[in-house]
């Protein structure tokens, strides 16, 4: 597993599992506040420059963790190399869940505002959820258990399947565009989302040549 590379301590570099647990929780506050503006009915005035600043704060540690890595290779050698380049996509894929929470604010800019609307509630079910995968991949994150991290897939795939499965009816629906393409956008970032939190996961727990795939290698992790 990558985590356990990095819980050895070599040369100081175990704190980057903190840096990254502290990416992860930087774009599920700023999944959060997006989800608030969108469908919680929050002014998204008040959130904009919250969401836009945590977004920035993972910019530079994706950036600062990049240098890190560099550095323990050149200072230890080629033995890791397979775990840091692991690192390197698991840190890709917070960076881009931040991205795409900003995506799903940017919903605002377009006017858009599902709050009060009659599906909100079960909007707010797959928002929550997702939310709560955040927590789930901390958890993974610190404790390694392999068990936990299949369940935690299968769950994901559940989630992009019935995500994949409601853009398909919006696409079809009779509704009004304006009613059906803010929701099947929606979706879509969901999915995204989704397929980057699986994502992270099998960075830690699958050999490098699996990261992007399910199955075995088999199956293609679209997150695009």
């Amino acid at each position: 597993m990558v985590m356990s590379f990095f819980r050895k301590g070599e040369s100081g570099i175990e704190h980057i599992e903190r840096r990254v647990v502290s990416m992860l929780g930087e774009a599920r506050h700023s999944y959060d506040m997006a989800i608030a503006a969108v469908i919680g009915g929050a002014d998204p005035d008040t959130v904009e420059a919250d969401i836009f600043e945590t977004d920035e704060r993972i910019n530079r540690a994706e950036q600062e963790l990049r240098g890190e890595l560099v550095v323990h290779i050149s200072v230890q050698g080629a033995d890791n190399i397979g775990a840091v380049l692991a690192y390197t996509l698991l840190i890709k894929k917070i960076e881009r869940i931040g991205d795409q929470a900003k995506n799903v604010f940017d919903l605002t800019r377009e006017g858009v505002s599902l709050a009060g609307s009659p599906d909100s509630a079960e909007l707010q079910r797959y928002a929550s959820k997702i939310s709560g995968l955040f927590g789930e991949v901390t958890e993974i994150l610190s404790d390694g258990d392999a068990e936990h991290a299949m369940e935690f897939r299968a769950t994901c795939d559940k989630l992009r399947h019935e995500c994949e499965q409601h853009v398909r009816n919006f696409m079809h629906t009779d509704e009004p565009g304006h009613y059906a393409v803010p929701r099947a956008v929606l979706y879509r970032y969901w999915k995204r989302i989704v397929a980057n939190l699986s994502g992270v996961v099998i960075g830690v727990t699958e050999p490098l040549q699996h990261h992007e795939y399910l199955d075995g290698g088999t199956t293609g992790l679209a997150d695009d």
